[in-house]
């Protein structure tokens, strides 16, 4: 057997080591999630092209308020653009202490193994929970990184038992991407989600300044606290439509059967002839 040069057995050693370091190689993921006794999924020949390096937005609103997006043009291909909401609110850092899970690994690994790209709406609280994943979601040209403000506090009131947010909506938002330039997030862009989607024409405008486009949904999934991924999964595929912005969750705690709905939802929508797209996909579609 031939003797490999010490150099090049440790940048292999290296290469290694980065390959595995954001959850393992491509056949430990498959057999992550794939369900017991179950086929493997096909996965699509053709994989996301990156994200622009400027990703679009649309014009402001009247008086200057930030601009709404809730879905794309139906009229423009069967396009849609799944969205995964990775919610942590700024005072939940002790129950993850504990030992609850506000991540979703396994998810992104199947998003990953699918070929199927996304948008993830993520919280600065989040980015600092778990910076790691965060930068690898970040710098992988399959998702994008939107923000879903730093505390996930609620912008307008009622909104869900959510307790209104502290220092100011821009505040916040700005807080957030701070949090994902500490945290070395890559691919980030200028999109901004409301938490609980609850938002009226006063926030809207104190948003103006902040330059994002915030997006809502056409499509909720229903998976948070669902605990089967069928009914999650039939909900998605009975709503969906060319253009839609499918709302799930990137949260073991708060939605633990996505990841397996996801197996489910991405091939029965490739095999109605659906193209998985981003949110900046769709914006730059008109």
């Amino acid at each position: 057997m031939a003797r490999i040069p010490r150099p090049l057995l440790a940048l292999t050693l290296t290469l290694l080591c980065c390959a595995t370091a954001c959850g393992g190689n491509a056949n430990s993921e498959a057999a992550e999630t794939t369900a017991p006794g179950s086929k493997p999924t096909p996965v699509a020949a053709a994989t996301a092209k990156p994200s622009p390096t400027t990703a679009p937005t649309l014009p402001p609103g009247k008086a200057g308020a930030a601009p709404l997006f809730s879905h794309g043009r139906r009229d423009h291909g069967k396009r849609v653009a799944l969205t995964f909401d990775a919610d942590m609110t700024s005072d939940q850092g002790p129950r993850a202490k504990r030992g609850e899970h506000f991540d979703n690994p396994a998810l992104i690994a199947t998003l990953r193994r699918l070929h199927a790209p996304a948008t993830i709406f993520m919280t600065g609280r989040w980015a600092e929970q778990y910076p790691d994943q965060a930068r690898s979601i970040g710098a992988d040209p399959l998702f994008e990184v939107a923000n879903h403000s730093y505390s996930h506090h609620a912008f307008a009131s009622p909104c869900y038992g959510l307790p209104p947010v502290k220092g100011g909506a821009r505040a916040d938002v700005e807080k957030a991407f701070a949090a994902f330039r500490r945290a070395g997030v890559e691919r980030t862009v200028p999109y901004f989600r409301f938490p609980g989607g609850c938002h009226n024409p006063s926030v809207l405008k104190e948003l103006g300044p902040a330059k994002v486009t915030a997006v809502q949904w056409d499509v909720i999934s229903g998976d948070a606290f669902a605990k089967r991924p069928g009914p999650v999964a039939d909900e998605v595929l009975a709503k969906v439509r060319p253009g839609s912005v499918v709302v799930m969750h990137c949260t073991r705690s708060a939605a633990p059967a996505t990841e397996a709905a996801v197996r489910t939802i991405v091939p029965r929508l490739r095999e109605r002839g659906y193209e998985l797209v981003r949110v900046s996909d769709l914006i730059a579609g008109g």
